[in-house]
């Protein structure tokens, strides 16, 4: 059986929902950001009812609708690249995405800004705006350097692209600090 659980965006959150699914007697037996395979076949409406709540509890949802399931499929594709990966994509986004849920990518634009009030563009820039905050925060690149990472043609186009997002500048953002960074399960949400 595969469960679908909204906010499980890092390696922290799955072992959070690993510890949550054994003290709830169950059984993964594979474990994805945003996807969890169980060795049950079918759980009770007691048992998943106690497991939604534990999840809620701890800062998940269990997703139960196939477009709930698509949307949190396509922010954990960004969400792995983003934060996940070291090099910037040679794919498009729109072609990662695409290929990695198999839908047409006009197709899933379209579902995620009905149901996030948001575009997918909008998405990744809220992302890439806080994987760059993160890189501001711990000092370790040069703007040049970052740019570079994010798949960025100038520091520019960087600067451009966070102060749309932020703001602020990123040279006044790392005055600032880490205050102003979001938790990866809000980034990019318009709704409270």
């Amino acid at each position: 059986m595969t469960l679908y659980i909204k906010n499980m965006v890092c390696n922290r959150c799955i072992a959070a929902v690993t510890t949550i699914l054994n003290e709830s007697g169950l059984h993964p037996v594979q474990m994805h950001l945003g996807e969890v395979i169980l060795t049950e076949n079918e759980l009770t409406t007691t048992q998943t009812n106690a497991l939604a709540a534990r999840l809620l509890n701890a800062g998940f949802e269990l997703i139960d609708d196939r477009k709930g399931r698509i949307i949190e499929r396509i922010k954990n594709v960004v969400v792995n690249i983003v934060h996940h990966t070291e090099e910037p994509p040679e794919e498009k986004y729109s072609e990662l995405i695409s290929s990695e849920l198999h839908y047409d990518y006009s197709h899933l634009s379209k579902l995620f800004s009905e149901v996030e009030g948001t575009t997918i563009e909008q998405f990744i820039l809220a992302q890439k705006a806080e994987k760059i905050k993160e890189y501001l925060v711990y000092d370790e690149f040069s703007l040049g350097e970052i740019a570079v990472r994010m798949g960025y043609k100038s520091v520019a186009h960087l600067s451009a692209q966070f102060r749309k997002v932020t703001g602020l500048s990123p040279s006044h953002f790392k005055k600032i600090g880490a205050a102003h960074r979001r938790p990866l399960d809000q980034t990019g949400n318009t709704r409270p």
